[in-house]
């Protein structure tokens, strides 16, 4: 079985994306042992200047990240890759038994420390998408992932 962890920056506020995060997680339950772990946003302004806060959130991210993990930051400056590349990068890495582990950063984005710890970037689009739409896109692109591994219909 896959082992899956999404590591995000701040918490998922709204109703809705904790339904649609809850409905991937439990689509996802046959494929992986998935988990998602929040790390605390950190307020900038005044004093705190983005660059600050960044580190810090990239300080707390990284104390979360397991020493055996393959770690992949989305990135908006990473690999664009269709969902055919997503499920190869899953199957060729988690296959083997890697610990996959997904990087989300908050919104002064990824600290360089974090990238330069990931083995790999993507890019979910061109467009720059809140940190719970980057969540919940990535959790049902995993599960798109994950039905194209066990040669499933649901990617047409």
């Amino acid at each position: 079985m896959f082992k899956l962890t999404i590591i995000a920056v701040g918490p998922l506020k709204e109703t809705w994306w904790k339904e649609a995060q809850a409905e991937y997680l439990r689509r996802l339950s046959p494929f992986a042992k998935v988990a998602v772990v929040e790390a605390a946003a950190e307020p900038f302004g005044g004093s705190v200047t983005p660059a600050t806060a960044m580190k810090r959130e990239g300080e707390r991210v990284l104390s979360r990240i397991p020493d055996d993990a393959f770690v992949i930051a989305l990135e908006r400056t990473g690999r664009r890759a269709s969902s055919p590349d997503l499920a190869k990068l899953v199957r060729e890495e988690g296959g083997a038994g890697a610990h996959l582990v997904f990087v989300i950063g908050g919104a002064p984005g990824l600290d360089p420390a974090v990238l330069a710890a990931a083995r790999a970037k993507l890019s979910i689009s061109d467009m720059t998408f809140t940190h719970e739409m980057a969540r919940v896109f990535l959790l049902e692109q995993l599960y798109r992932a994950m039905t194209i591994v066990a040669g499933k219909a649901y990617h047409l």
